[in-house]
Order: structure tokens, then sequence, then C-alpha cells
């Protein structure tokens, strides 16, 4: 039998964050900046977490400016000690830690194969520098805020995934290979949290497709046509949606994965690819 309402609050109430506290590590960058000021629009209290602190303080002024509250915090992922202290602060300021989200990542050129550097030259310091970042970064994130979750028995994680966790790429070995971890682990802490703390925790993850960032616009992108470049049009033609992702295409389904609407939720992965992944090429 139908027992819920389906009246105009109570749809509107699915996707209510009005009040929640949002912690979001590499806040400054490209996508996450967008995030958080969409957050902000929502009446969500925002810590933007970022390596550059000035980076965080011009995404907190943008926040401040539409009368939203935010707070700009130096966070280094691969530092406990750094995690720590922005997690103190973070209290110290909200009170509590409703959502964490794990923006913090990226590709290195030095880690990515080609016709200059072969897979058998690949320093294994750049490659351990990506792989650390995305995944470790991740996970040491998890544990500091997420034991604040524990405490109070709710919160909703968000990972970042990537779509190549699915099909790896091909000159980018550490990025896919942290981006297949951050999804394995996604799928173990969205189990771990449920049955050891609370099933009102919730872990998911967001895997995007070939979204223009500064890290990989080398890569799809002439610089000084700016035209596709071979790997773009590749991408392209296996794309079905026909077009690189915009970071304004992220933004319903990371909403859906915090609000309400998700509740029933944890442990997936959410592809956000054209259809990159769905298509066998035929």
């Amino acid at each position: 039998m139908d027992s819920l309402p389906k009246n105009e609050d109570y749809l509107k109430s699915l996707f209510d964050l009005s009040g929640k506290v949002a912690v979001v590590t590499g806040g400054g960058g490209v996508l996450c900046q967008l995030i958080c000021r969409s957050l902000a629009r929502l009446d969500v209290k925002v810590a933007i977490l970022d390596i550059s602190i000035e980076a965080a303080k011009k995404v907190e002024s943008a926040i401040v400016d539409i009368g939203g509250r935010a707070l700009a915090i130096q966070c280094n992922v691969m530092d406990e000690a750094s995690l720590e202290t922005a997690a103190q602060q973070v209290i110290q300021t909200f009170t509590r830690i409703d959502i964490l989200i794990n923006g913090a990542g990226g590709n290195k050129k030095e880690a990515t194969t080609g016709p200059d550097l072969s897979f058998f030259d690949l320093p294994i310091q750049a490659f351990q520098d990506v792989f650390n970042l995305n995944f470790t970064g991740t996970l040491m994130s998890c544990q500091v805020f997420g034991k604040w979750m524990a405490q109070q028995r709710s919160g909703a994680i968000l990972n970042f995934s990537s779509m190549n966790y699915l099909r790896p790429l091909t000159r980018v070995p550490a990025y896919s290979a942290a981006k297949a971890a951050v999804s394995n682990f996604t799928q173990w802490l969205s189990v771990h949290m449920a049955q050891e703390y609370s099933p009102d925790i919730r872990v998911n993850a967001i895997a995007p497709g070939f979204l223009i960032t500064e890290q990989n616009r080398f890569l799809l992108t002439d610089p000084n046509t700016g035209e596709p470049t071979p790997r773009g049009k590749a991408i392209l033609a296996h794309t079905p949606a026909g077009r690189f992702g915009i970071p304004d295409d992220l933004l319903g389904t990371v909403i859906w994965l915090l609000s309400p609407a998700s509740a029933h939720v944890t442990g997936i992965v959410v592809p956000i690819d054209g259809g990159f992944s769905a298509y066998s090429g035929v």
C-alpha cells in the first residue's frame, strides 16, 4: 500500500539540505568550488578545505557574498595532523559534520605515459604521488571526518571516483588504479559504517567522465587551437552524448546522493559520463 504523502512539501523535503554542515576537500578546485557554492545556496554551511588557502578563501568569499556561511581551511589530505586540525576547526565553528565530499585529487603529467615517457621509465615517485593523493587522501579524510559521523550516528560521505575505474584509460596508470581503489573502498566503507556504527551513515561515489579540467586539458585539447586532440576525438566518438562534460553536469547527482531523496542508497558509484561506459563502440 502507498502510505507516503506525495504532496508538494513532501517532494521538496526529499532534497532539503538546509542546516547541514559539509566538509569539502579540494574545495578550491574547479569542480568542488561549484559544488561548495551550490550547497551554500541550499543553506548548507560549508567548510572549504584546500591545500591552497588562497583558493579556499576565494570560494569562502563567494559564498559569503551570496549570504551563505563558509569556512576556508588550509589542509593537506596527505597529512593526518592537518586533517585533524581541520576537523577541530569545523567542529568549533559549526559544531557537527553531516557531509564529507572527498574532492581532492587529480593527475599529473609526470605520471602520464606517452611519446616522451614510456611505462618502463615511469617514475615510481610520480606514480605514488598520484595514487596517494587520490586514494590515500580519500581514505585518511574518511577516517578523520567519518569518526565524527560515527559519534553522531548519521552522515553522508561522497567520494570522487572516475569513469576509468570501470575501463582503465591508456597513459594514466596511477590515476586509473587509484580511482578503482576509491570505488572499491566506497563499497567497503558503506558496509562498515552501516554495520558497525549506524545505517544512517551512507557512503557513495560519483564517477565523472571526461570533464575538461586543468589536469587533463593537455590530453584532450590542442593548446594552440583548442580543438580536440586525437585522444579527445576518440573519446567524443565513443560518447553517446557527443560532448565533453561540464562541471554543472555533476550537481544533480551530487545533491541527490547527499539528500534524504537517497536515504536508502549506499555503496554505489554513479557514472556521469555521457554514456561512455555504456558504449561498446559498435
